[in-house]
């Protein structure tokens, strides 16, 4: 992996809330690499430190040790000023779990306008922002609602909008769907792979569903501040019993295969993280389709 390729680089990351020498560190550790235009999703249970981690890479916090590069910023070399703070949130957009908590306007265009008219965007294009950033997250029939009126699925979407016109490199979702209904956690994942597919953002998806996790490319598991699994879905998603050791579960698809192999039926393949893969490794099982290149 090139430089270039590498948005973020983490080496040693450690933090700890207390500055006491001996407290015990909500981050320990942590040491990987993620690319530019990766869709990687997080997982751990409540405390295990992974919210933690997203807010170093946003610099709400600030690491205990250890080096952070993001963007090509060595965010540990010095302290930044202001200025470059500024700079650094523009770059890492986050969205966090409570939509009402991000929602500052009293007219949703007027709320996605927000950020990027704080930045001095004249308003030209501050205007072509807003409307692109709407017409992304599909809200631009809603730009003159009162944020208050909307469902919270959409209330979210009006946040990412609103990032969006901030036209970051990387956006972080901190929980951003544990308040949603289904339908409003569809929209909001919708969105979250427009961003990265149609957009080429690099997307971090902090979350404890694992029919979310099964959409990214990679999942990283944190267990007690440290890196435990590092894998493609089907990888992590394989090793049932070490999940659940840390206190997670597998998608129902999944469970599913492990619960056939457990009573002993002969289900070969890798593709467990998705309906569509384990479908077709049951159905190839019972001899209802052939394996490819037969």
């Amino acid at each position: 992996m090139t430089e270039t390729e590498i948005f973020i680089h983490a080496e040693h990351l450690c933090f700890a809330y207390d500055d006491e020498k001996d407290a015990i560190p909500a981050v320990k550790d942590i040491s990987l690499d993620i690319r530019r235009g990766e869709y990687v999703a997080v997982l751990g249970h409540n405390g295990s430190g992974k919210s933690t981690f997203a807010k170093l890479l946003n610099q709400i916090l600030e690491p205990t040790s250890g080096k952070l590069v993001v963007g090509g910023v060595d965010l540990t070399a010095e302290e930044l000023t202001e200025e470059e703070l500024l700079a650094h949130r523009r770059r890492v957009g986050m969205v966090f779990q409570n939509p009402d908590n991000q929602l500052v306007a009293t007219v949703v265009e007027e709320d996605v306008a927000f950020g990027p008219e704080n930045l001095g965007i004249p308003h030209p294009e501050l205007r072509e922002r807003v409307d692109r950033a709407l017409e992304a997250v599909g809200m631009s029939e809603y730009a003159a609602h009162e944020p208050h009126r909307l469902s919270g699925g959409q209330k979210q979407r009006v946040a990412i909008a609103g990032m969006i016109a901030m036209m970051p490199e990387c956006v972080i979702f901190d929980e951003s769907t544990a308040m949603l209904d289904p339908l409003g956690r569809r929209e909001v994942l919708d969105a979250i792979r427009m961003l990265n597919r149609e957009r080429g953002m690099t997307v971090l998806n902090i979350t404890h569903y694992m029919n979310e996790a099964a959409l990214a490319d990679r999942v990283i598991v944190i267990n007690d501040g440290e890196v435990l699994m590092d894998g493609t879905p089907d990888e992590i998603f394989a090793r049932r019993a070490e999940l659940r050791s840390v206190g997670l579960e597998v998608p129902q698809c999944a469970e599913l295969i492990h619960l056939l192999r457990d009573a002993g039926f002969s289900v070969e393949g890798e593709k467990i993280s998705t309906v569509e893969g384990c479908a077709e490794m049951i159905l190839r099982s019972l001899g209802v389709i052939e394996e490819k290149g037969r």
